[in-house]
């Protein structure tokens, strides 16, 4: 047995990147930022930010698209995946990407768009992927990259 589950809390770096594929699928990307706080040897206080590529898709993807902007704070469950793609160059690089089945967006009631407050969805409110979406020529290379 085996498991690949990512559970990450932390702020929208900039506001997502959304396509529109074939088939009415849609694919939302953005990054994420978890800081880390803590008192070095001489007692300063010293924090470590770690970014994580974000990728949501179908109805989560279109939630993304319209409520999450830069700033929010957000509650993010998913799975981790890397892939490779060819550069400009044709130098192949590697990028690693955390697949959001749930989110939730954190923070008081003003800062949320609907006003409600916390309000989270999951990758079940949509249709099961049948295939992977990267196999679309149309969505791989550099010029994909929202990072």
């Amino acid at each position: 047995m085996s498991v690949n589950k990512v559970i990450l809390v932390g702020n929208v770096g900039k506001d997502p990147e959304t396509k529109y594929l074939d088939n009415n699928l849609v694919v939302s990307k953005f990054p994420l930022a978890t800081s880390e706080t803590y008192k070095n040897k001489s007692g300063e206080s010293v924090t470590n930010t770690e970014w994580h590529n974000i990728v949501l898709w179908r109805g989560l993807a279109e939630m993304a698209d319209k409520y999450i902007t830069k700033g929010k704070q957000l509650y993010i469950e998913g799975k981790l995946k890397t892939r490779s793609y060819d550069d400009a160059n044709g130098s192949k690089k590697y990028i690693t990407e955390i697949y959001g089945d749930v989110v939730q967006m954190l923070g008081r009631k003003n800062e949320t768009s609907n006003g409600g407050g916390a309000s989270s969805h999951n990758a079940n409110d949509a249709p099961a992927e049948k295939n992977s979406p990267f196999d679309n020529d149309d969505f791989n290379g550099a010029d994909d990259l929202p990072f």
